[in-house]
């Protein structure tokens, strides 16, 4: 009985955070290894994968103005808001100089396009996800099927663990109320509310519905999305035919994203 009520509290609240009346949102409590957590439920259409992962080709960007429709695009698919305060910044893709994204790989004579190039960075979907460890509410979890690490924000208690445990900066504090910050609302996703912590998701609720991620959609063939454990997956090969760097690799995170140079 008392878990049931645990259960009808936790759906009472996604629907006060907005989880409700959109299927490629239809969200429930389910019990896992790491707790309660939230669930997309999937459409018939859905996308799967065992691990989820990307493979961003530099050599397809010249300059900052390339990686602005994938940025956008992501922002209004998610309600990510626009604030002028850079300490109050919210992130999920953004634009990074390659010897702050890939510190662990700097050469004092770096090739000068990739020492010039703006680099897109973003939440790595870890296979040793050192923010899951650190949460002590399991508001961050790393989903069992397929690897993507999602946050459930009615979880979230501000406490930014996470935020110190991840070591890419892939994580952003709401420490006002987003919502008079963003320009047009996608009533498809929900939006967050001051004193919680987001981030990338892999785009979870489009995948649930046959979509592939909002930036893959619009970086016009410059990243590949797909299941990593697929030999055949355009990942994989992309993989096998280049040469790809991840960041901070020597950390034993494992990263799910690849940057071809």
């Amino acid at each position: 009985m008392e878990s049931s009520r645990r259960n009808f509290m936790k759906i009472a609240g996604l629907s006060a955070l907005g989880l409700t009346a959109k299927p490629v949102l239809d969200a429930y409590a389910v019990s896992g290894h790491a707790g309660p957590q939230v669930a997309v439920k999937k459409g018939d259409n859905a996308m799967t994968a065992t691990h989820w992962g990307m493979v961003i080709d530099t050599r397809k960007f010249e300059s900052a103005a390339d990686l602005e429709p994938i940025i956008e695009a992501c922002n209004h698919v998610h309600n990510v808001p626009k604030l002028e305060n850079k300490r109050h910044e919210v992130k999920w893709i953004w634009e990074e100089e390659y010897k702050h994204a890939f510190t662990d790989k700097m050469t004092p004579h770096l090739n000068e396009r990739l020492e010039q190039l703006p680099m897109l960075v973003l939440c790595n979907h870890c296979e040793n996800p050192p923010c899951v460890r650190a949460c002590p509410t399991k508001a961050t979890f790393k989903r069992e099927s397929d690897g993507i690490v999602l946050m459930d924000f009615h979880r979230c208690i501000g406490c930014r663990f996470c935020m110190a445990a991840c070591p890419f900066g892939a994580r952003s504090f709401n420490f006002r109320d987003p919502r008079p910050f963003i320009k047009e609302t996608n009533p498809a996703f929900p939006t967050r509310m001051k004193g919680v912590v987001e981030k990338c998701n892999f785009c979870a609720e489009r995948l649930a519905v046959g979509k592939m991620p909002a930036c893959v959609e619009a970086s016009n063939g410059a990243i590949a999305f797909g299941d990593l454990d697929d030999p055949e997956s355009e990942v994989r090969d992309l993989l096998k035919h280049n040469y790809t760097i991840r960041r901070k690799q020597s950390l034993g995170t494992e990263p799910s994203v690849y940057y071809i140079v």
